[in-house]
């Protein structure tokens, strides 16, 4: 039989071998931590190949995932659908090995990770669903939901602010599934960290009231084997400090940056390989290797001990077993779609003038009754953003069945969290804070985006008109940047009835949604039931003239009332005008061409667009006869009034650009239609 150290070779001479033949990568780290990874995946990981999405699977998060060579490696070797071929094709165009994990794209990717301290910070998400969904549906006799979170993490993963938000939370939550490695190897990019980082770790950690294992010798597998059966007895999170040797086994480079982020080069890899004393070729593993790594039916075995639990649960507990499926499979309950619109129908009837913050929270109180996989919080706003509802319980470490989380102020550590919550799968996650502290987090938004998770990032205060708190905590270029997102959907709804059309959306949507919330009061808006219906598709007609309007006006938010007013003006008046609300224009855009052009008909381009936000993303809808009234500067401290008044929302302000707009068109200087689309 192979050695452990053998095994672990077989991960060092696959990964240096890879990224010396895409002349790209970083094998320093699968070579430093291949001991520690051997011990873990060949004596305690839970897992099948056969099938990468079972529920109760232990969680791998490599959060330096620039070594993602090391996890490639293992699901090869695991027997996972992943080819040699696809090895060496490592960093190479379309393959299943990307430069950096990609959830969706690799067969056992538990998450995308390559940005620092993100990938910790998504354990931190799914230890949370783990404790929650085991506190909702375990029963005595049935561990249904019984798995650990591990994190490979570097000094890197520890140096960025946001590991500091997410496990000082998770030591509060006594996350004890939650196992990290620090790969305490005391280099990164530019050289031995002493000169930059020189934090006490352990201390740090054990601050947050983690449960600290130091100085473990990370190429020692019986030492590892000791520090991963001692993490398992703790009712706190674990920290297992490595220490590991960067490139080990590399003779000229090891315990040197160079092998952070470049091939070894031929002549050392085949001293690598000497001094390893690995007599076999490039990509090569020898029979009895791949026969010892297999996990194939030690993985079919511990699924199927598993089923029979499950099916045993299902006779004793049927209605706890059938939502906890159709929750694992994203399926929303059968009633939803009444039940939503239910919602819709209610707000329209009641014609509530309010901001559309405490719309969002009605949203909550209604969808929480018949949604218990949401799972809520707030980065110390609650009371400001709205988002927790009757009845909503805390989730702690004492009460794990809650469904609120108190996530403090940590935006960046919230939204990551909540991408972890998400990829555990079981629970639709929401957090709130205000737009314009989305910048805190914008890097986790985008990695939501690119794993096209279910995420709802609620934002309230989402304008100047938040008032007095002046231009620190005003929004001005945060929506039009947050639309730019591939695949994020954007909600800024103009009263009560939207704001539910929105919450139905994003939780309905494939992907994650920002829905951006007023902290003033808006008016209601008059629809009939064909209107309410449009809603859905992004923009749709709020008013119209009996005829081709002469002039279109677009606004989303708090201004499309001043939108409606004006357009009751300049109606009576005798001007054709037509109001178009715009409350996510990436859902407008996904609507057919034949809609696009009833409700926007390229025939008519004087089109004037308001929204108090940078302006240069509505020029695609205002066309290039249009115009924009947005905000192209910062905002004042005043109340919201003065300060609306100050940038020219105002109804006065809005007629004035019309009536410019269309005795241009009577003059004819918007003759040729046909030319500008």
């Amino acid at each position: 039989m192979p050695t452990q150290r053998e095994l672990a070779n077989a991960i060092r001479v696959l990964s240096m071998d890879a990224v010396q033949k895409a002349n790209s990568g970083h094998p320093g780290m699968p070579m430093g931590m291949a001991d520690i990874a051997e011990v873990l995946w060949n004596h305690f990981l839970k897992h099948n190949p056969a099938n990468p999405d079972w529920s109760n699977r232990d969680r791998f998060v490599i959060s330096n995932g620039h070594g993602c060579m090391l996890l490639y490696s293992l699901l090869h070797l695991t027997g996972y659908a992943l080819s040699i071929d696809d090895i060496k094709n490592f960093r190479q165009l379309h393959s299943k090995t990307p430069g950096h994990p990609e959830f969706g794209e690799t067969p056992g990717v538990d998450t995308t990770t390559g940005p620092l301290g993100q990938g910790l910070a998504n354990a931190v998400g799914m230890a949370i669903a783990e404790k929650h969904l085991a506190a909702q549906f375990n029963r005595d006799g049935f561990p249904i939901v019984d798995h650990y979170t591990y994190v490979f993490a570097g000094d890197g993963c520890l140096m960025e602010g946001i590991s500091h938000e997410a496990c000082s939370l998770a030591g509060t939550l006594g996350l004890n599934r939650l196992i990290v490695f620090y790969d305490d190897n005391q280099i990164s990019i530019d050289g031995n960290v002493a000169g930059w980082f020189t934090d006490n770790t352990p201390l740090r950690f054990e601050s947050y009231g983690w449960h600290v294992i130091p100085n473990v010798d990370g190429h020692d597998p019986a030492a590892i084997h000791r520090a991963i059966s001692e993490a398992h007895q703790q009712n706190k999170p674990t920290l297992i400090c490595c220490k590991t040797i960067i490139g080990w086994g590399s003779p000229n480079k090891a315990g040197t940056a160079k092998t952070h982020g470049e091939a070894l080069g031929e002549p050392e890899v085949e001293l690598a390989r000497k001094n390893l004393n690995w007599p076999h070729g490039p990509f090569v593993i020898p029979e009895i290797i791949y026969d010892t790594w297999n996990a194939r039916a030690k993985g079919e075995a511990l699924e199927n001990q598993w089923q029979t639990l499950f099916e045993n649960y299902q006779k004793t507990h049927p209605e706890l077993a059938k939502e906890f499926q159709r929750r694992m499979e994203k399926r929303l309950p059968e009633n939803w779609h009444i039940e939503s619109q239910d919602l819709i129908n209610e707000m329209q009837q009641k014609k509530e003038t309010i901001a559309t913050r405490k719309a969002s929270q009605i949203c909550l109180n209604h969808f929480a009754k018949i949604l218990p996989e949401l799972m809520g919080g707030s980065a110390d706003l609650t009371a400001s953003n709205l988002t927790n509802w009757q009845g909503a319980k805390t989730f702690s470490k004492a009460t794990p069945e809650g469904q609120y989380i108190f996530y403090g102020v940590r935006e960046f550590g919230m939204s990551a969290i909540m991408n972890g919550i998400a990829l555990h799968g079981g629970l639709i996650p929401f957090g709130g804070t205000f737009l314009t502290f989305s910048d805190y987090a914008r890097n986790a938004l985008r990695l939501a985006s690119l794993m096209k998770q279910r995420v709802i990032f609620v934002y309230t205060h989402d304008s100047i008109g938040l008032g007095e708190d002046g231009p620190t905590h005003q929004p001005v270029e945060q929506a039009p940047s947050l639309r730019m997102v591939p695949g994020m959907s954007v909600w800024r709804p103009c009263d009560t009835t939207e704001s539910a059309v929105a919450w139905q959306s994003a939780i309905e949507h494939k992907g994650p949604t920002c829905l951006l919330f007023s902290r003033q009061n808006l008016n209601f808006q008059e629809r009939d039931a064909e209107t309410i219906a449009n809603i859905k598709r992004g923009g749709y007609i709020l008013s119209d003239c009996t005829s081709l309007p002469d002039l279109i006006i677009i606004a989303t938010g708090s201004e499309v009332s001043l939108g409606v007013e004006s357009c009751k003006i300049l109606s009576a008046s005798g001007e054709k005008i037509r109001v178009v609300s715009m409350p996510s224009t990436d859902v407008f855009l996904s609507q057919d061409t034949a809609y696009q052009e009833k409700v926007l008909p390229k025939a008519v381009t004087a089109r004037l667009v308001i929204e108090a936000a940078a302006s240069d993303g509505w020029y695609k809808f205002a066309g290039c006869r249009g115009r924009v009234i947005g905000l192209d500067r910062f905002g004042a401290s005043a109340p919201a009034k003065e300060v609306f008044k100050e940038y020219g929302f105002t109804v006065e302000h809005i007629i004035s650009v019309a009536k410019e707009m269309l005795s241009q068109k009577q003059e004819k200087k918007f003759h040729d239609y046909s030319s500008c689309n």
